[in-house]
């Protein structure tokens, strides 16, 4: 798990620090849209804080256990498209995590539902896939770089 008081940027790739960020959400705050609360899942995801992703998923589909200690290492987050309309939300993104061998994505478009003001993840339907970037690509660690002068 990372030190958290030492992220400069928050890993949902706000481009704002972890505690300008989602660290107020993992700390209690409600999210204010679905795009806010998938941010904070996917930063939670990539501090292993098992607690929040529970808590932020819907009792109707919270899983009993998550797993996390064999989860990808996760570094950068896509958002594609985000909606809402009244107390649903959806939100198409991609997460990019390295593996052994290489690079992956998962592409989801999940659903959110709010319920008494507090939004929750209810349910989405993921596509996973390998990156396979060029040298002179940006690296897929969402650094600004390129991928040869990151991490080739």
């Amino acid at each position: 798990m990372l030190d958290q008081t030492t992220i400069p940027y928050c890993p949902c790739s706000s481009g704002d620090s972890y505690a300008d960020c989602c660290q107020g959400y993992h700390a209690g705050e409600l999210a204010s849209s679905p795009e806010a609360l998938m941010r904070s899942r996917f930063t939670a995801f990539v501090l292993k804080l098992e607690d929040y992703l529970r808590a932020s998923w819907h009792a109707s589909t919270r899983p009993t256990e998550l797993g996390l200690d064999n989860s990808p290492d996760w570094v950068s987050l896509r958002i594609l498209d985000t909606g809402q309309n009244g107390d649903n939300g959806q939100v198409h993104f991609q997460a990019i995590y390295r593996l052994n061998s290489g690079w992956g994505y998962l592409q989801e478009h999940s659903q959110f539902v709010r319920e008494n003001g507090r939004w929750y993840y209810l349910e989405g339907q993921p596509h996973e896939g390998v990156l396979k970037p060029g040298r002179n690509e940006p690296c897929p660690c969402g650094s600004g770089r390129k991928f040869k002068a990151c991490c080739l």
